[in-house]
């Protein structure tokens, strides 16, 4: 059994088949610098459903990275709402952010972020250390994540041992771990060769055709083709929201693209 499917959203709570699994309403977000104030997001409204797979872009102080912060619960809105499976999050105390984090949020960075003396297996196990899944369910979870993004035979592999690719893998085999609502992807190709970024936007679209609702932060125009919605960020204000007109298939690509040796 794959470790997201599609009857993953029939076990989800009624209120997503018709209710946007994200919904933001009116966010502002002000930084305080000394004397200054920055206004990162300026009344952002917007929804998500579930299945949904979202490119965020935008130029560099645009609003797109304090967005994807509000979303994965990492930093709160200075006013507004936002609606987490129709619950409002935009309140809730630290701990009941972080469980939300672990429990409904998988992230992966531009950087990977494994640990450099833990094997792939350990560092996909990561998350699940904080719930109170057995330590061979763990293992059994990781293993089946590892396998979903084809690094199966490489679990007992350093990230020194793997390519970018791989340890991109790695990454978002630990996102996918706890079996997360959303799955949010900050530049995760931007340390990446051509090829090796369209293999990974070819997992992020088999997960998607499988269920899982994907938010994924790029300034890289041809990665957001592959998503099947754009928005774009200016100034703290969605500029242009919009379906992506005939979305590139990453498997359909790769045939076009010669292949690099790990």
């Amino acid at each position: 059994m794959a470790i997201w499917n599609s009857s993953s959203l029939a076990e989800a709570p009624a209120a997503t088949s018709h209710l946007p699994v994200i919904s933001v309403r009116e966010i502002r977000k002000i930084y305080d610098l000394g004397e200054t104030q920055v206004h990162a997001l300026r009344g952002v409204t917007v929804n998500i459903k579930a299945g949904d797979f979202v490119a965020i872009m935008g130029a560099s102080g645009s609003g797109k990275s304090t967005f994807m912060n509000i979303l994965g619960c990492l930093d709160r809105p200075t006013s507004g709402q936002y609606l987490l499976e129709a619950k409002d999050v935009s309140s809730l105390h630290k701990k009941e952010l972080a469980a939300i984090r672990n429990q409904k949020i998988g992230f992966v960075f531009q950087g990977f972020n494994l640990l450099g003396r833990t094997t792939a297996l350990e560092n996909t196990e990561l998350p699940l250390l904080y719930s109170r899944v057995t330590k061979k369910e763990q293992e059994r979870r990781a293993r089946e994540a590892l396998n979903l993004v084809g690094l199966a035979q490489r679990a007992d592999h350093f990230p020194s041992q793997l390519s970018g690719g791989q340890q991109q893998r790695v990454a978002i085999a630990r996102a996918l771990v706890n079996k997360p609502l959303i799955l949010l992807a900050d530049e995760p190709t931007g340390n990446l060769d051509s090829r090796t970024s369209v293999e990974i936007m070819e997992i992020f679209q088999k997960l998607n055709r499988e269920g899982l609702t994907i938010v994924l932060v790029t300034h890289e125009p041809d990665i957001a083709r592959f998503s099947k919605r754009a928005i774009v960020f200016r100034d703290g204000h969605i500029k242009r929201d919009e379906l992506v007109d005939s979305p590139q298939v990453a498997s359909e690509v790769l045939k076009t693209m010669p292949t690099i040796e790990d």
